[in-house]
């Protein structure tokens, strides 16, 4: 981990809970279930505070050891951005991609989650971050009731869609994406609205 990034996860006050926050779902993304995230930070009372943040998909375990590859960036970043979740309830989802911690659900998760809710894709690594979202046009109100909008949009009053902060939704995923595969359902590939290509897609399904 950088110095910069050191800091920022150890700093007190809102900045670094941010920080913090993040960092965890980086780490579910990053490492498998075995592994796991140690550190402590001081508040402004001088207070020890111990953290340990388990791993979980094991998109890139090898960072416990080495800086992410570009590739293992593209695949965490698309990860934390399929777990975005801007109504702040807990929502039970299925990630799926040509990733092969994620190529094949089990058929109770898949017959489970059924619903295509959108896709996930960019770099979370750049400044500013670049995240990108489609979604699965038929299932927008199921998604919706859920409380999943990082994908369809939050429907405001007037009508429009507002974004989740930092990731553009470039529309249905049945035009910015291609065919899902036939093996598990995920998007293999996915383009950005100045039709910049991504392999490192995953795609969400809810109940």
């Amino acid at each position: 981990m950088s110095a910069g990034a050191l800091r920022a996860i150890t700093e007190p006050g809102e900045p670094g809970a941010t920080s913090r926050q993040l960092l965890q779902y980086v780490v579910s993304c990053a490492l498998s279930a075995s592994q796991s995230f140690r550190f402590s930070w001081r508040d402004e009372e001088d207070e020890l505070h111990e953290e340990s943040y388990q791993g979980y998909l094991g998109l890139a375990p090898s960072w416990s050891d080495e800086p992410l590859s570009v590739s293992r960036r593209l695949w965490v970043s698309a990860c934390v951005a399929s777990r975005a979740n801007r109504a702040g309830v807990s929502v039970m989802i299925s990630s799926r991609a040509a990733h092969p911690a994620l190529r094949y659900p089990d058929r109770s998760e898949a017959e489970s989650f059924s619903h295509e809710e959108g896709a996930f894709w960019g770099n979370l690594f750049t400044s500013p971050p670049r995240l990108y979202a489609c979604y699965k046009e038929p299932n927008i109100e199921n998604s919706r009731a859920l409380g999943r909008d990082c994908a369809t949009g939050l429907l405001e009053p007037e009508g429009d869609a507002r974004e989740c902060p930092n990731i553009h939704i470039v529309g249905s995923c049945d035009h910015a994406c291609a065919a899902s595969s036939a093996a598990g359902g995920h998007r293999p590939m996915c383009t950005d609205e100045l039709g910049e290509p991504s392999l490192a897609v995953i795609t969400t399904f809810l109940p």
